[in-house]
């Protein structure tokens, strides 16, 4: 297989357009999956995937040709460069049009190799996990570990290459009729508490020995750091310029956007920071589509760190170059990671230890939109709803549909505890890197009864 450095070059020597991008990433994967007390499957793969953007310029339009291939044949590059670049000649002007940048230095780890996981990533974590197995309860789960080494390379001299590693691990507690769930993300799995983890889930299955039914409502709640994380999400994929500036989204506001804007009395500062320890995420961009907050033209621009929210009033919006230059904004580069923090310290259990009467979620799930000018999501909690009375959980109540608006959540919210790292358990699939604190709610709507385990 012909090494990535060399496909970059050798796709921009054959290039015969303007401007050419190319964006190579090697991926090895390691898996590991278990159900009812007994390991199923384990695997390694490696694949390759590399995208040539091809530009055609006349005057100051500019027209893009996309092509991504999966072949690691090197006599293959010549038929998808010459994909792309009629592709390109064939286009309308693409609307974000900017010069590349430019750059004359090489990234000193450029000549490194793709970066490797093993199925002994797990070693620690299958160990604990024989010892839950001869427990009575029944587990279920999977770890996923990632590392994906990317190249980008560009005909006005950009090379720049980083190594990402996105480690999950999930484990599913059932005990007759009652289910429970723990998570979190981790980079190599050698901070994996699996321990940990599987005493917590045998303690929520304690919990649901004792079943309350309650009804629809506002109920005082308790969000855990994963069910945090997923409002969270879904609040900065919706922080776009453009949709804001042009009056289509919940950050829009008469003449202009809502930054500025004071949301809570809270110091809650929401942010994405490619350095941020144990987070950290490609602190350059590289993106092989444009959309609403990146934009090809974009490629190797550096990446740091954005206060979205910065101690309770909204900060900022996602503006590539080109959505920037026309508004008037700041050039802003969406994170691939996300952390909370409400200046709060207090534990999850200190939380609950101070409520009186409440609820405490575990995860929510199947989150959905309702209305985009208000950011209303609708979805439902999962795996264990615990009834709090006195500062103790008394038993496991119903689940729930709920109805709310993270950017009117923020407003409501009374306390924060101490921001740690969680694993979203809607979004895992696309956004692992968090970090988010236990949020207190005092009247968290939860519009309906739910049926869901």
């Amino acid at each position: 297989m012909i090494a990535p450095q060399q496909l970059v070059e050798q796709v921009l020597a054959r290039a015969t357009v303007d401007e050419t991008i190319v964006i190579v990433t090697d991926a090895s994967e390691a898996s590991l999956r278990w159900a009812g007390n007994s390991m199923t499957t384990n695997g390694v793969s490696t694949s390759r995937s590399w995208t040539v953007i091809s530009i055609v310029r006349a005057g100051e339009d500019a027209k893009v040709g996309i092509v991504t291939s999966a072949s690691v044949d090197a006599a293959d590059i010549d038929g998808v460069v010459r994909s792309a670049e009629i592709a390109a000649r064939a286009a309308t002007p693409a609307s974000d049009a900017m010069p590349l940048l430019t750059g004359t230095d090489t990234d000193e780890r450029w000549d490194d190799s793709a970066e490797r996981t093993e199925i002994g990533a797990f070693e620690q974590l299958a160990q604990d996990l024989s010892m839950g197995f001869d427990g009575s309860d029944q587990l279920y789960g999977f770890a996923h570990h990632q590392l994906h080494t990317t190249w980008l390379g560009t005909s006005t001299g950009i090379r720049r290459r980083f190594a990402q590693p996105t480690g999950s691990v999930e484990i599913n507690g059932k005990r007759g009729d009652a289910s429970a769930w723990v998570g979190t993300s981790t980079k190599d799995f050698t901070d994996v508490a699996s321990v940990k983890l599987l005493q917590d889930l045998s303690t929520r299955l304690d919990w649901a020995g004792n079943r309350v039914e309650l009804p629809a409502g506002r109920y005082e709640t308790i969000l855990p750091p994963s069910a945090v994380a997923d409002l969270m999400i879904y609040l900065m994929w919706s922080m776009e310029g453009r949709a804001a500036e042009e009056g289509h989204s919940a950050l829009s506001a008469p003449g202009g956007t809502r930054i500025g804007e004071k949301l809570s009395a809270l110091p809650l500062t929401l942010y994405s920071d490619p350095a941020a320890l144990g987070v950290e995420y490609t602190p350059f961009v590289v993106t092989g589509s444009s959309s609403e907050s990146v934009s090809v033209f974009d490629n190797g621009m550096d990446a740091g760190r954005v206060d979205w929210i910065r101690d309770g009033t909204v900060n900022a919006l996602a503006y590539p170059r080109a959505a920037a230059k026309e508004f008037g904004a700041d050039v802003t580069v969406p994170g691939d990671n996300l952390i909370l923090d409400t200046g709060g310290s207090v534990s999850l259990d200190q939380m609950v230890a101070e409520t009186e009467r409440g609820l405490l979620l575990t995860t929510l799930w199947y989150i959905r939109e309702v209305d985009p000018a208000t950011l209303l999501l609708t979805g439902l909690t999962r795996d264990g709803v615990y009834l709090v009375e006195n500062g103790k959980v008394t038993g496991a109540v119903n689940n729930f549909r709920f109805n709310e608006s993270p950017l009117d959540l923020l407003r409501r919210v009374t306390q924060g505890g101490a921001t740690e790292r969680t694993l979203p358990r809607e979004w895992k699939d696309w956004f692992t890197r968090t970090a988010m604190p236990p949020l207190r709610v005092p009247d968290f709507h939860m519009s309906s009864v739910s049926k869901a385990l």
